[in-house]
């Protein structure tokens, strides 16, 4: 059956569907969203602290060695923190999962196998309840919505590893590279580290977020434009406020003076900030679920189930990786 045409007709008086965005406002105040962001990279780089200053929040410890002498974790941890925060009536249930141990091995082979299996089990999970025959209106979300990958601030280019792990991350999820404590780099340094990170990641045809899409207005493309070359963000956090010109910053204290985290002149955070928060959140929620979930799913769903005959109807996904 062909898709029917659409003609424009002028409304004779008011209706009131127009109120459908304040019905769907009411709905998502009420019922809130799900976010959950990941975070990759060795011990030592800021994550905890990161994401801790990107939300405003005490929402993570850290789980890096307190001294030279503790002993490395032998295989990597997820480890899943869950909390509920409330912003002007807005409900977000954050759940941030960390990856302890991550490249801190002497043998660091197939050290991400652990983290791709995690964010694959997620969308398995969701998965078997959105094909249960007794589907749930909403379905707990646990996908991961956003992975930031932390590089350390070397100066000189991507590990082999980090390039390995980029090269599986990004076929199962939305991957924002970021320089770790950039304030241990010039800007000079920076911009060439950048530049480096950039050039190789082209190489390899590693495709961090955000996407190109066919739908991108004029607008779209030119915020695109200004991601792409904002990435990868060089970041500094801090949970320590100290007063600068009688001005509480939050910040890190040098010989030389305090290093204003909100400061554009000084790190990339609040564009990272910005990014995640104020014009990505949606997409990075709807990317999720349309491309990475979509791919996982249309996989998954030709495969047979146990003891079944090829050729027969295949309701569910094989619970099995």
């Amino acid at each position: 059956m062909a898709a029917a045409s659409h003609q424009n007709i002028g409304l004779n008086g008011y209706v009131g569907f127009d109120t459908i965005t304040q019905q769907i406002q009411r709905k998502f105040l009420k019922r809130g969203f799900n976010f959950n962001i990941m975070l990759v990279g060795q011990t030592g780089l800021g994550k905890s602290t990161m994401v801790n200053t990107i939300f405003s929040a005490h929402l993570i410890d850290s789980k890096g060695r307190k001294s030279a002498t503790e002993t490395p974790r032998q295989t990597v941890e997820i480890t899943p923190v869950s909390h509920l925060v409330e912003e002007n009536n807005v409900k977000m249930r954050l759940t941030i999962i960390d990856t302890p141990g991550y490249g801190d091995q002497v043998n660091n082979d197939r050290c991400w196998e652990p983290i791709i299996k995690y964010i694959t089990d997620q969308h398995q999970a969701y998965l078997q309840r959105e094909t249960s025959p007794t589907r749930e209106r909403f379905i707990p979300d646990t996908r991961v919505h956003c992975c930031l990958f932390f590089i350390s601030p070397s100066g000189h280019s991507l590990k082999p590893l980090d390039i390995e792990v980029l090269r599986h991350l990004t076929q199962v999820a939305n991957v924002v590279p970021v320089i770790a404590k950039a304030d241990s780099l010039t800007p000079e340094e920076r911009n060439a580290f950048k530049r480096r990170i950039k050039d190789e990641l082209n190489y390899h045809k590693i495709n961090v977020y955000p996407y190109h899409s066919e739908e991108d207005d004029e607008s779209d493309r030119s915020l695109l434009h200004s991601i792409k070359d904002l990435t990868p963000f060089s970041v500094v956090g801090s949970e320590a406020t100290f007063t600068v010109n009688g001005q509480t910053v939050r910040g890190r204290r040098h010989r030389w003076g305090i290093i204003n985290v909100e400061d554009e002149t000084h790190c990339d955070f609040v564009y990272l900030r910005n990014f995640l928060t104020r014009t990505h959140l949606s997409d990075l929620l709807e990317t999720t679920a349309h491309i990475h979930y979509e791919t996982y799913r249309a996989s998954a769903m030709r495969q047979p189930l146990p003891g079944a005959e090829v050729g027969d109807h295949q309701p569910l996904v094989n619970g099995s990786n």
